[in-house]
């Protein structure tokens, strides 16, 4: 029997438990799409991934439903690579990780580190209480993100406006298609003064490369801010509480800071916060784990159930920052891995790390049924995290 895809949660950190109940009937159940369309869901890790990396279930935008809200769904615009297939696919992805270098992301670290503390700094001349998702979970990304597009930070807000709508699942499409609208103009225009005045810095990096014209150029940008600020703020403030809410685990990564990789890696798995998908477009009749995909069905993978399959990794509902974490789903898998997971695990490891040591005894300032979760974005997360610590404390 088809279902609508579950979204309600009993407990705010844990995926819907239905998912676990499906997955523990069948790694792919059939899903009911809100537009009628009769598709799939898959719950289990090994079938996740076995999708994943298969070509012959399509990335393209237009092919797929929705498996919440409404609308249909637009062909991808140049540049937005993340919706297209090979070689289409290959060939942005291609020129950007050319960018994404081992240089460039050793430089940064430094850089990481001062932003990070200096929004610490800020913290600690604020006071407590404030609220960690406006004070830190938020500026550390969009400022890492502005500096390496070469974006400038004081056009943020407008940025993370357009972007609210954009992820928004309550927004009409016009909303966001005129939010995109925006935020692309706003993109080309610094496309067109980069490729006047070209700096050290991922755009001019791309023109240098001669390979893209200025609406691919625009699309890439367009992209690499979304995904580069929206996704690792969420990940630093659901990842602060899952540790607060979680004293032995906390005091196990005070206690031993070489753990943060590990955690930080734990934390991923655990919250995975791309919650409703991803979602891919059978191209050919399949037959996968004993049922029949057929030509045109849009499959929709569940990456928090997929995350917490038993069947590989145990005890997984258990938060346990010394897991054995490989092969976690956090980024995707296959061709179309997040191409930025290697900046978000630096930003998070620094970010997290550097906040328990400057607050020992941060702690949340309401009750945890007072925190606004925001379950009306594409990303799972806070809206708001209050938290406060003893004055005079910070190190």
């Amino acid at each position: 029997m088809a279902r609508p895809l579950p979204t309600a949660r009993t407990r705010p950190l844990d995926p819907p438990a239905e998912l676990g109940r499906l997955r523990a009937e069948h790694p792919i159940s059939r899903l009911a799409y809100p537009d009628g369309h009769l598709g799939w869901l898959v719950t289990g890790h090994a079938a996740a991934r076995a999708i994943l990396a298969d070509p012959a279930f399509s990335a393209r935008s237009e092919l797929q439903r929705r498996p919440v809200g409404d609308g249909p769904r637009e062909p991808a615009g140049p540049g937005i690579f993340i919706n297209l297939d090979a070689p289409d696919h290959t060939r942005y992805r291609r020129l950007i990780t050319g960018q994404f270098t081992v240089r460039r992301m050793r430089e940064l670290e430094p850089r990481i580190e001062q932003i990070t503390a200096e929004r610490l700094d800020a913290m600690e001349r604020h006071g407590p209480p404030l609220d960690l998702v406006e004070s830190f979970a938020l500026p550390i990304p969009s400022l890492v993100i502005c500096e390496l597009l070469g974006v400038p930070y004081r056009e943020r807000e407008r940025f993370q406006r357009d972007t609210a709508v954009i992820a928004s699942l309550d927004a009409t499409a016009e909303q966001a298609r005129s939010a995109t609208a925006d935020l692309a103009r706003h993109l080309h225009e610094l496309v067109l003064r980069k490729r006047a005045d070209p700096a050290d810095d991922l755009i001019s990096g791309l023109i240098r490369s001669g390979e893209l014209n200025d609406e691919e150029l625009t699309g890439v940008a367009v992209m690499l801010l979304i995904a580069g600020h929206e996704t690792t703020a969420g990940m630093l403030s659901l990842g602060t509480l899952a540790l607060l809410s979680d004293p032995s685990q906390q005091a196990r990564l005070r206690a031993d800071p070489s753990l943060t990789g590990g955690a930080v890696e734990e934390l991923l798995r655990y919250l995975s916060i791309i919650h409703l998908g991803p979602t891919r477009a059978a191209l050919k009749d399949i037959e996968l784990y004993g049922v029949r995909i057929a030509a045109g069905e849009t499959v929709t993978i569940s990456l928090p159930a997929a995350n917490r399959d038993p069947g590989r990794f145990p005890d997984p509902d258990e938060l346990d920052l010394t897991r054995a974490t490989a092969g976690h789903l956090a980024f995707g898998h296959g061709i179309h891995q997040c191409i930025g997971q290697q900046l978000a695990r630096v930003e998070l490891r620094v970010g997290l790390n550097a906040l328990l040591r400057r607050f020992p005894t941060l702690r949340l300032a309401i009750t945890r049924e007072d925190i606004d979760f925001r379950t009306d974005s594409i990303t799972y997360g806070v809206r708001s995290l209050p938290v406060t610590w003893h004055l005079g404390e910070a190190t």
